[in-house]
């Protein structure tokens, strides 16, 4: 596949054979791949221009494409936060702009709707706050970015149109921690001590569990990481791991689940970081605090989710 997850929280990238001339892009190490869709000879229509008189002006490009979904933990972020240094990257890499735009100035519902959007909860559009870029780089290589923010949590769509041909570029996305990412995410450990003592708790926007499951997902979370090195910096600090569910079920049912699923938060913690388990408690709140509405798979996405709580060390 054109496009793959490099999980290098350390910022590494590794090769892929035979490649020719690759572009390395650049995500926030709390970036996550939700869906990759990659063929071999496909067509996509391009936008160029914004949605006017009834129509949106496009480019219908073939080749090999690849199509990408991400999610970035985007707490206080706008879209043009987190599509800056992608745009910066992409001018490096000797990319240029063919058409760029904001929301209403795009064409707000009729471009969104106009273009093409992979389904969520995989990607998710604001009308209020997305942002469209397109750049190209010589004849036979075109990339887009559809990029939004929503319920803390900011998507990412990539389409990548090459000519097919063996020696046409390839794009690796790779995690980093580095000031090229998204300011303020909580890889930064600096960033989640910071938050915890502002605002006392910090959503751990990161975490992944299978469908209906207390157990947490399998590799390694940023988040985790940045929260077990502020609590071994600190041993008189304690937190409480807090998780909560959407409201699909019974609030008894949900509330165990959510317990559960903060306990298995904390034992990661404690056995992968070495995390005194003094240092934390699970409680579980079920649906009783959403952050999102409900009504929604994007709020109910939102609103699963493990908090971390800092608690009085009085």
């Amino acid at each position: 596949m054109l496009l793959r997850p490099l999980l290098a929280l350390c910022g590494l990238l590794l090769p892929l054979p035979g490649q020719a001339s690759a572009l390395d892009l650049r995500l926030p190490g709390n970036a996550s791949l939700s869906a990759e869709q990659s063929l071999v000879l496909d067509s996509y229509a391009m936008p160029i221009g914004a949605f006017a008189n009834g129509a949106l002006p496009v480019q219908n490009l073939e080749g090999r494409i690849t199509r990408q979904a991400w999610r970035i933990s985007a707490q206080g972020l706008t879209s043009l936060q987190i599509l800056d240094p992608l745009r910066r990257q992409l001018a490096d890499a000797g990319y240029v702009t063919l058409f760029e735009c904001e929301a209403a100035a795009c064409g707000g519902f009729d471009f969104r709707f106009g273009t093409e959007v992979l389904p969520a909860p995989d990607m998710y559009v604001d009308l209020t706050d997305y942002r469209f870029l397109a750049v190209g780089r010589g004849e036979g290589d075109h990339l887009t970015l559809l990029v939004s923010s929503a319920a803390n949590v900011g998507y990412v769509q990539l389409i990548h149109v090459t000519d097919g041909t063996a020696d046409a570029p390839e794009v690796h996305v790779g995690f980093s921690a580095s000031p090229g990412g998204a300011p303020n995410a909580p890889s930064d450990p600096e960033s989640l001590e910071q938050r915890m003592v502002q605002q006392g708790h910090v959503v751990l926007d990161d975490l992944t569990f299978d469908s209906g499951s207390s157990s947490l997902g399998a590799g390694q979370f940023a988040t985790l990481a940045a929260l077990a090195q502020f609590l071994l910096a600190q041993p008189d600090r304690r937190v409480a791991l807090v998780g909560h569910t959407d409201a699909v079920g019974g609030l008894d049912a949900n509330i165990s689940l959510s317990k559960r699923r903060a306990a298995s938060v904390l034992e990661r913690l404690v056995s992968a970081y070495g995390v005194p388990r003094a240092q934390l408690e699970a409680e579980g709140m079920g649906y009783l605090s959403p952050i999102a509405p409900n009504q929604t798979d994007i709020g109910r996405e939102a609103n699963r989710r493990v908090e971390a709580v800092l608690l009085n060390t009085d």
